[in-house]
């Protein structure tokens, strides 16, 4: 079945970098196209990053352009989020996402924080 393991969250000071991964089983992961999202306590979901097959990036919003990266590694089945010049806006939990029949990993916590 089809399952998404996120990993990397934790606590970072203002300014800091963090390295989520999402580990995928279960399916081709090259075929799909992978999506982050995150949501802070008493927000809704948002959407961060979305990433197609073959690396093409289709979307990420203002608030992180420029500070985050959305990578994929096709060959380990692994998708990533490389987040820096943190700010404690960015804290949340983070959820990697497949639309293609709405498969969500169970979340990974980051804190930035001084």
């Amino acid at each position: 079945q089809v399952q998404l393991v996120e990993s990397g969250g934790g606590v970072a000071p203002p300014g800091g970098s963090l390295n989520l991964s999402c580990a995928a089983s279960g399916f081709d992961f090259s075929k799909y196209q992978m999506t982050w999202y995150r949501q802070a306590q008493g927000n809704e979901r948002e959407l961060v990053a979305s990433i197609l097959a073959r690396s093409e990036v289709i979307y990420l919003p203002d608030s992180v352009k420029g500070r985050f990266t959305v990578s994929r590694d096709d060959a380990k089945d692994t998708l990533y989020l490389q987040m820096n010049n943190l700010k404690p806006e960015d804290s949340a939990v983070y959820y990697c996402y497949r639309p293609a029949g709405s498969y969500w990993g169970q979340g990974t916590q980051v804190i930035v924080s001084s």
